[in-house]
């Protein structure tokens, strides 16, 4: 069977709604999820949820979610809220 991944770009002001439109998408993502989040300079709690939320449908459905271009201070509060370990992070 063919693995296909969903690659998305995150814009700053506008991540929770990107990843709940991603959400959508996880039924065809046979794999890994690609989420590029090198616009975002700074996260906020909403986001935080809906990252939350994400990560939770993505293991339901056995998918791997990779964030990739994550600027320090954003990686920084995910380890601190302790989500930085339900994702992959390449540069």
């Amino acid at each position: 069977m063919a693995m296909f991944a969903v690659c998305l770009k995150i814009d700053e002001e506008r991540v929770v709604q990107v990843l709940q439109e991603a959400g959508d998408k996880l039924d065809s993502a046979e794999g890994e999820v690609v989420l590029d989040f090198s616009a975002v300079l700074r996260i906020d709690a909403s986001a935080l949820k809906a990252m939350e939320a994400f990560a939770g449908m993505a293991d339901n459905k056995g998918v791997k979610v990779v964030l990739r271009g994550v600027h320090v201070g954003v990686y920084r509060v995910l380890k601190l809220v302790k989500l930085a370990s339900r994702f992959s992070f390449v540069s």
